[in-house]
């Protein structure tokens, strides 16, 4: 197996990629307060991930156009998840501490990402619920329920 695609190079940007997720929550939340205007920061924050992606894909190569088609819409409305998401913890983050916001998405993420494994939802690869995997997300969901810091 490559490095690019050993399962801990994958673990680390994924750990990487969960840093990420209360440092924009922050600085997302900071900036909606500054415009004062939670839908203004999201804003800004496609914007500049429009602009940087546009680059990426730029720099990569641009997908044939028949590579987008229609036969799976529901695909392109992960950028709806992907909206509410940031509209919803620039808003939460600063009303009820940035953990607390984080952690109930964590908890929301364990919930369904344990539902969309179990039945291969959307072509996921599949991963049967059990015994095991099941007490794993009962502690993981009890742990980030005791991390919690009372609003």
């Amino acid at each position: 197996m490559s490095i690019q695609n050993s399962s801990w190079t994958i673990a680390f940007i994924m750990f990487l990629s969960g840093i990420g997720i209360p440092i924009l929550a922050t600085w997302n939340g900071a900036l909606g307060h500054q415009l004062g205007s939670p839908a203004g920061a999201t804003f800004v924050l496609f914007g500049v991930g429009f602009v940087i992606s546009g680059m990426i894909v730029l720099a990569s190569g641009i997908p044939p156009a028949s590579a987008f088609t229609f036969d799976r819409p529901y695909i392109y409305f992960a950028a709806v998840f992907m909206l509410f998401y940031a509209l919803a913890v620039t808003w939460a983050g600063p009303r009820i501490g940035i953990g607390n916001a984080v952690f109930f998405v964590l908890l929301g993420q364990i919930v369904a990402a344990a539902a969309i494994d179990h039945f291969g939802l959307w072509g996921a690869v599949r991963s049967a619920m059990d015994l095991r995997r099941a007490t794993g997300i009962a502690v993981m969901a009890l742990g980030v329920y005791l991390a919690r810091k009372q609003a």
